[in-house]
C-alpha cells in the first residue's frame, strides 16, 4: 500500500464515478480531495499541492484540457486524464499538454489503481536510479550493447549532477537545465530524460522505454512517442538558435542521446 501521506485531487462531474475514483484511491493510502467542476478542481490543486490529479475531460465548465494546462502552471503531480472520449487524437493532445495517462471509460477500480501504481514506481533517483532500471531490463541486449564507462553520463560527487552536452540535470531537486535555462519538464518528461541520459549511448526501445517509466504489461508504444516529443521541443526551444535536437530517433529501434558535443 502505498504511504498515507500521499494526496489526490479527483476532478469528475459525475458523483458515481467520482466516488468510485475517491475509494479507489483512498484504498491505496491517498488523501483524497475532490471537485465536481474544473474551476473547484485548480482551487485544490492550488491549496492541496497533490501527488496525482486525476481529470475528467467532459466538465461542465472549463474542458479538462485547459483544466491540465492550467494545471501543469502549478504542479509537477501525476495527471491522469479519464474520459468516454475514445477518439485518439483526444487521448493525444491530453498527453501533449502533460497528462501522464489516459483511461478511457468504463474502466475498472483495478485497472486505475494498476497503472497509478505503475507511475509512483519510476525512478526518483536520477543517474543511478536509472541505471539499475537500464540493467534490469538488459542494457546488454541486441538493442542496448555493452555501455563502457566513457559512454555514461558525467557524474559529480558533490552535487550528484549528470551532464549530457548543454543538458545539466540535478536528479536531488528534480532540475533540468540547458545551458543556464531552466527546462520546465512534468515528472514523466523528468524521468525520461534521466533514463536516456544514465546511458547516453544506448538504443533505448520503446519498448523497454515503456516497461522502465509506465510499468509492465503496457503496449501503448504511442505513449513513449508523445513524451519523446514532448521532451525534445522543451529541451531545444532553451537552447541557442538552430540548436540540434538532444534526442535521436533511430529508425525501427528507439531512442538515444545524441552525442554531446552535436548540440
Amino acid at each position: 500500500m502505498m504511504s498515507p501521506t500521499r494526496t489526490a485531487v479527483v476532478v469528475e462531474d459525475d458523483d458515481d464515478i467520482r466516488e468510485l475514483i475517491t475509494h479507489s484511491l483512498t484504498m491505496q493510502g491517498f488523501d483524497v480531495s475532490a471537485a465536481a467542476s474544473g474551476q473547484a478542481g485548480l482551487e485544490l490543486v492550488g491549496s492541496v499541492d497533490p501527488d496525482l490529479v486525476t481529470l475528467d475531460l467532459g466538465l461542465p465548465d472549463l474542458d479538462g484540457i485547459e483544466v491540465c494546462r492550467r494545471v501543469r502552471d502549478v504542479s509537477q503531480a501525476y495527471v491522469v486524464m479519464i474520459s468516454a472520449r475514445t477518439d485518439e487524437i483526444d487521448r493525444l493532445m491530453g498527453l501533449e499538454i502533460g497528462a501522464d495517462d489516459y483511461l478511457t471509460k468504463p474502466f475498472s477500480p483495478r485497472e486505475l489503481q494498476a497503472r497509478v501504481n505503475a507511475m509512483f514506481r519510476r525512478p526518483r533517483t536520477g543517474a543511478s536510479g536509472a541505471a539499475d532500471v537500464a540493467a534490469a531490463n538488459g542494457a546488454g541486449g541486441p538493442t542496448g550493447g555493452h555501455v563502457s564507462p566513457a559512454a555514461t553520463a558525467t557524474v559529480e560527487a558533490e552535487p550528484a549532477l549528470v551532464r549530457h552536452g548543454r543538458i545539466t540535470v540535478d536528479p536531488e531537486s528534480r532540475v533540468a537545465m540547458v545551458d543556464s535555462h531552466e527546462a520546465d519538464l512534468t515528472r514523466t518528461e523528468f524521468d525520461l530524460l534521466t533514463t536516456l541520459m544514465s546511458a547516453p549511448r544506448r538504443v533505448w526501445s520503446r519498448a523497454v522505454l515503456l516497461e522502465s517509466l509506465w510499468g509492465p504489461g503496457w503496449s501503448e508504444e504511442h505513449l513513449v512517442e508523445v513524451h519523446v516529443g514532448n521532451l525534445r521541443r522543451k529541451l531545444t526551444r532553451l537552447g541557442p538558435a538552430g540548436m540540434r535536437a538532444p534526442i535521436r530517433t533511430v529508425r525501427g529501434v528507439g531512442y538515444r542521446m545524441e552525442e554531446p558535443d552535436s548540440f
